[in-house]
């Protein structure tokens, strides 16, 4: 979802841009005893700055949960004018075990002049002593959206089409560790999708607008990271199986396995290096609706996500994350995916490159908001989003 954005709420810039200037002991003690007889100013200004300023402090031992809100306008070619609104929380379930990362929760929303609205809750649910876990996604939307076709092929010399998408997506895995950092579950996945106003119904090859997708598997999860939103350092693996049955209401059976390998590794001060291998593999009658995507917000950035699709995809990234001044940070990231039917068809020069720069500002402790400018083949995008892309 390409976001070229006006803003990025220059009032909280203010507010973080410089640091408290130092004094010596004896005007603590005398602010000390001004504060302890003068009252804080509690105007508009006074509580917002004050708000965004603790913002990334940790309070997860204070509060039930530390929740905070960022929000704004922005436009893009796709939707046109909109507003957007973050919500980002972090609890611990275990206050004696410091050692276990928080758990957390990101809720957002989005609403366009074009029609566009978004509604999504995401987070990982640690439970205490760390041995159980829940992580979700839970996404709503409608939006213009346009549509090449299916295949390498179709994505190269198809003309754009449109169409409009409505879907609704719910994803759950239940986690249970059996050694340290590993662990086995179960998932499950729900997704609606339906396509109205199609201005070329061809591209479809012949499959139908509406398609009802559920699914459910084990998987396996090597999990060391040291926080998930923000990892700084550790390895994450995870082998995952959905299997799609008629008896669930598919309209067919197919399966889907997919493969995420993530290592985090300190380079010098401030400095993280971030490597991603993702492979998504489908087998049997997959809808259209379920293809493997390259692009978004995550993955291939610089590319409109759904453009190339098809039945299988290989793709990884490696980011550099520098942390800059205060709570603001840069990344700047390289990457190639590929997009293919099968094994036997696949060609390497069909390898697609995708590379750019990002912003980073800690809007909680260790949860940063992203502006990311990726540039793939032909194709550029902004992004504004919560949490690291990986």
């Amino acid at each position: 979802m390409k976001k070229i954005v006006l803003f990025f709420l220059f009032s909280v810039l203010i507010c973080v841009i410089c640091p408290a200037q130092q004094s010596d002991p004896f005007e603590d003690y005398l602010n000390t005893i001004a504060e302890d007889t003068v009252p804080p100013k509690n105007g508009f200004f006074q509580k917002f700055y004050r708000y965004f300023e603790s913002a990334n402090m940790d309070k997860t031992l204070e509060k039930k949960i530390d929740f905070s809100i960022i929000g704004g306008p922005h436009y893009s070619s796709d939707v046109g004018f909109g507003i957007g609104l973050v919500a980002s929380g972090l609890y611990r379930i275990d206050k004696e075990n410091l050692d276990i990362s928080p758990s957390n929760v990101s809720i957002f929303g989005d609403i366009a002049t074009s029609g566009f609205f978004l509604l999504g809750v995401s987070g990982n649910n640690i439970m205490k002593g760390g041995k159980y876990r829940i992580d979700y996604n839970t996404v709503f939307y409608s939006n213009p959206s346009d549509f090449w076709g299916i295949g390498y092929h179709d994505a190269e010399f198809n003309e754009k089409s449109d169409y409009k998408r409505l879907q609704a997506r719910i994803k759950a895995d239940f986690l249970y560790r059996i050694f340290p950092s590993t662990y086995i579950g179960l998932g499950g996945s729900f997704n609606y999708v339906e396509g109205k106003n199609f201005s070329n119904i061809n591209y479809l090859h012949g499959q139908g607008k509406r398609y009802i997708s559920t699914g459910a598997g084990p998987f396996f999860v090597y999990d060391s990271r040291d926080f998930i939103p923000n990892a700084y350092k550790g390895i994450y693996v995870k082998l995952d199986y959905k299997y799609f049955p008629e008896f669930f209401g598919n309209k067919s059976n197919f399966s889907k396995t997919e493969f995420i390998g993530d290592v985090y590794q300190r380079l010098w001060k401030g400095a993280i290096l971030a490597y991603d291998l993702h492979g998504e593999f489908n087998t049997g009658n997959v809808p259209w609706t379920m293809l493997a995507l390259l692009g978004g917000t995550t993955r291939m950035r610089g590319y409109y996500q759904g453009h190339y699709r098809d039945r299988n995809i290989i793709d990884t990234q490696v980011e550099l994350r520098q942390k800059v001044y205060n709570r603001h940070g840069v990344a700047a990231w390289v990457g190639a995916g590929n997009v293919f039917y099968s094994f036997d068809k696949f060609k390497w020069s069909h390898t697609l490159p995708t590379y750019g720069i990002g912003y980073r500002w800690e809007f909680k402790n260790r949860v940063n908001v992203r502006l990311d400018y990726g540039i793939g083949k032909g194709q550029k995008s902004f992004i504004f989003n919560i949490n690291e892309s990986f």
